[in-house]
Parts: structure tokens; C-alpha cells; sequence
């Protein structure tokens, strides 16, 4: 298995955000732990997306590096995409957004598709 751990960042971005940086443009795989239409487990609200993450990575949380998968509208165990963006989270938990080859979104685009989860002013959508 690949450790796709990062450094952490000399220039003054979060851990988070250095992690998730070179992702960006990058085909990755994702294994989806939260198919699209399924519940959270802690908080209720319902996935309309489907979100997983990156195996063999560790994120600042200590977990996988998790990421949006936006496209398909049905349930998926595993996805493979281009990394378009990062949902940087003010709190330093950053997510990626992951989508089918081909696929070409705008920032409004994404705000409105992870709207379910992202509260508007807690994030930013950074492009390379």
C-alpha cells in the first residue's frame, strides 16, 4: 500500500490544506464509506452525494483523506475521478472534490452540491 501522507506546509497554509494540495488534477480511486442517499451516522442529515475518501492516505484528523465524489446520483462503493477542488474548511478538516472524468464544474456548482454538509462562509473552493 501507498503512504500517501504530506508534509506539512512551510508556506503557511494548514496541515489540512498542504495534505490535500497535491491531489489537485490528480485521477484518484476513492472507496465510498457514504453512498449518495445514505443517513449520517451521527448527525441525520442525508448524503446527496456520495463521500469517501482515499485509501492509504491519513488526513490532519488522523483519518483517511476524505472527498466528495459529485456526479453520479446513485449509491457507489468505490469511484474513480479527477480531483477538481478542495473544500477548505476554516477548521482545518478539508475535503476534495472528486468527479468523473470529463466532468467540468464551477465553484457555484459545487457550493450547491455539497450544500447538504458545507455551511456557506466556513469554507473556500481552491482551484489550482
Amino acid at each position: 500500500m501507498t503512504d500517501h501522507r504530506a508534509s506539512p506546509s512551510t508556506s503557511g497554509e494548514s496541515r489540512s490544506l498542504a495534505m490535500a494540495r497535491p491531489y489537485l488534477g490528480r485521477t484518484v480511486e476513492l472507496v465510498i464509506d457514504r453512498p449518495y442517499g445514505s443517513l449520517h451516522p451521527v448527525h441525520g442529515f442525508r448524503y446527496e452525494a456520495n463521500y469517501g475518501y482515499i485509501p492509504g492516505t491519513r488526513a490532519s484528523d488522523g483519518e483517511e483523506l476524505d472527498a466528495y465524489y459529485l456526479g453520479p446520483e446513485e449509491p457507489l462503493d468505490t469511484a474513480h475521478g479527477a480531483c477538481i477542488a478542495i473544500v477548505h474548511r476554516l477548521e482545518d478538516d478539508d475535503k476534495l472534490i472528486v468527479v468523473p472524468a470529463g466532468t467540468h464544474l464551477d465553484n457555484a456548482q459545487i457550493a450547491a452540491a455539497i450544500a447538504f454538509q458545507e455551511i456557506p462562509g466556513r469554507y473556500q473552493i481552491l482551484r489550482r
